[in-house]
C-alpha cells in the first residue's frame, strides 16, 4: 500500500511539475505542459486507475495552493480527468464467454474477455479535447464578442512584440488566426491525447505491467452515430455567436477521429502492398511536414464509415470456401 501511494505521489508531482512549466516561458516548457498527462496515464494504466485518481487529487491541491484556484481547476479539467477516464477505459472489459473446463480432466479455463473498444475510446478523446477548448476559451469570455476580441488583442499584442511595423495586411492576418484558433487549438489537444495515451501504454505493456492484449488498430472505427453528431454540429457552424464556437470546435474534435481512422484504414488497404513501409512512411511524413493533407485521412476516415472499404477488403482477402462434398 504504500509503495501504491507513491507511485501515486510521483505521477502527480510529474504531471503538476510539467503543467506549472508553462509559467516559465521557455519553448522546452510547451512540450512539457502537452505531455502533462502522461505520468498520470501510466499510473493509470499500470497501477489503475485508483492510483491515478490519487496522484491527481493530490497535484491539484499542491498546484491551488502554490498558484491559485484557476491552475487547480485547469489541471483537474484538462490533465487528470482525461488521464483517469481513459485510462479506466483502457483497462474496461466485460465477459463474452462462459467459464467451461476444455475437457473433463483439465482446470477451468479462464473466461473470455471483450475489451473496450479503440474506437470508443477514440471518441472519449475526441469529447475531452472539445471539453478543454471550449472551458479555455469561456475563461476569455461568456459570449463569442468577447472571446474573439480578446483573442484578437492578444494574437496583436504577440505580432506587434515581434514586427512593430505590422500594417493593415497584419490585422487580417489575425483575423484569419482568430477564425481558425478554435478549431486549431482542438486538433492540438485532440493530437496531444492521443499521443499521450498511445505512449502510456507502451511504456505499460514494455514494462509488463499492461493488463490487456495489445488492441488491433487497424481495426478502430467511430460507432456508427458519430457521422450522424458530426452533420448535426457542422450544421450548426453556420448559426452564429457562441453555438457557432462551440459547433466548429466539436466538428474539427470528431473530424480528427475520422482522421485516425483513416489512418487506420490506411494500414488496412496497404497490406497487399510490397513497398507498405515506403508508402506508409512516407504518407506520415506529408502528413507531418505540412498538415493540410491530414484532409486526405479525413475523407478517408468518412468514406470507410459511409461504405465499408475495410470490410470488403479483408473480404475479398479471405480464401473461398470449400466445396460441399
Amino acid at each position: 500500500m504504500m509503495a501504491f501511494g507513491l507511485i501515486a505521489l510521483i505521477a502527480g508531482a510529474a504531471s503538476a511539475l510539467m503543467f506549472a512549466s508553462i509559467v516559465s516561458g521557455a519553448l522546452i516548457s510547451l512540450v512539457l505542459f502537452y505531455l502533462a498527462p502522461l505520468p498520470l496515464m501510466v499510473a493509470a494504466i499500470g497501477w489503475g486507475p485508483l492510483c491515478a485518481s490519487l496522484g491527481g487529487i493530490a497535484a491539484a491541491i499542491g498546484l491551488g495552493a502554490l498558484f491559485g484556484l484557476p491552475y487547480c481547476i485547469a489541471f483537474a479539467v484538462t490533465v487528470a480527468l482525461p488521464a483517469w477516464w481513459l485510462g479506466h477505459l483502457v483497462l474496461l472489459s466485460r465477459q463474452v464467454g462462459p467459464v467451461t473446463p476444455d475437457a473433463a480432466t483439465e482446470p477451468v479455463a479462464g473466461p473470455e474477455l471483450e475489451w473496450y473498444p479503440v474506437g470508443r475510446i477514440l471518441l472519449w478523446i475526441a469529447g475531452f479535447a472539445a471539453l478543454t477548448t471550449i472551458a479555455a476559451l469561456l475563461t476569455l469570455g461568456t459570449d463569442a464578442d468577447t472571446i474573439i476580441g480578446t483573442l484578437r488583442r492578444g494574437l496583436m499584442r504577440i505580432l506587434r512584440a515581434t514586427d512593430p511595423q505590422a500594417s493593415g495586411e497584419a490585422d487580417q492576418f489575425v483575423d484569419a488566426l482568430v477564425r481558425i484558433a478554435p478549431a486549431a487549438a482542438t486538433i492540438v489537444a485532440m493530437m496531444t491525447l492521443t499521443l499521450n495515451l498511445w505512449l502510456s501504454a507502451r511504456v505499460t505493456a514494455t514494462s509488463g505491467r499492461l493488463r490487456r492484449p495489445w488492441p488491433d488498430l487497424m481495426t478502430a472505427e467511430l460507432p456508427p452515430m458519430t457521422l450522424v453528431a458530426l452533420c448535426i454540429a457542422l450544421a450548426f457552424c453556420f448559426t452564429g455567436g457562441l453555438l457557432a464556437i462551440v459547433a466548429q470546435i466539436t466538428t474539427a474534435a470528431l473530424m480528427m477521429g475520422y482522421a485516425l481512422t483513416g489512418f487506420a484504414v490506411l494500414h488496412t488497404l496497404t497490406l497487399a502492398l510490397k513497398s507498405r513501409t515506403f508508402w506508409l512512411g512516407s504518407t506520415y511524413a506529408v502528413v507531418v511536414v505540412f498538415g493540410w493533407p491530414v484532409i486526405a485521412m479525413v475523407i478517408l476516415g468518412l468514406a470507410d464509415a459511409v461504405f465499408g472499404f475495410r470490410e470488403r477488403f479483408l473480404r475479398s482477402r479471405q480464401p473461398p470456401p470449400l466445396p460441399t462434398p
